[in-house]
């Protein structure tokens, strides 16, 4: 399969920053959003719920919350980053801890890495993305277009 066809894909200059954390790296979250507080109220900010309900508490943001993750906080990410209404994802996910929502993660990985959106899934990688120039103005994301090959090759098979 070659793909070879790309959408552009707009990011607005006020980003639209998902927050995700697990349990055991919740204070990590809370110390880097506190360290790049000026840099993140510049953005519309999301969260699953109880990490966003943490930051929004201690840290007084405005920040929309989805469910926890092992709800469906996840999977709404996903679903918002399908509809090309997040731009990035700082998601400090614990790597050597099983978590009973694995798969939600791995989706929550994979759609960001298919819209070709930022993730950031340690704080040297968040530090990178919210202090990148490109974070302070409009963005033009190319994106594969899986969608326009897979319609392809069924009409190939239909032939």
């Amino acid at each position: 399969m070659s793909y070879s066809v790309y959408k552009r894909v707009s990011f607005p200059k006020k980003k639209r920053i998902a927050l995700v954390a697990h349990d055991s790296r919740k204070k990590d979250m809370l110390e880097w959003v506190k360290f790049n507080r000026e840099s993140l109220t510049r953005h519309e900010l999301f969260a699953t719920g109880t990490t966003g309900s943490i930051l929004a508490r201690e840290l007084k943001l405005d920040i929309s919350l989805f469910k926890s993750g092992p709800l469906g906080g996840d999977q709404q990410i996903g679903a918002r980053i399908a509809d090309n209404k997040i731009d990035v994802v700082i998601f400090l996910w614990d790597p050597l801890m099983a978590h009973p929502h694995e798969p939600d993660i791995h989706a929550l990985q994979r759609i960001a890495t298919v819209y070709n959106i930022v993730l950031a899934c340690n704080r040297s990688s968040a530090d990178f993305a919210i202090s990148s120039p490109l974070m302070d103005g409009e963005y033009e994301n190319l994106v594969m277009d899986y969608e326009s090959e897979r319609i392809r090759q069924a009409e190939t098979m239909l032939k």
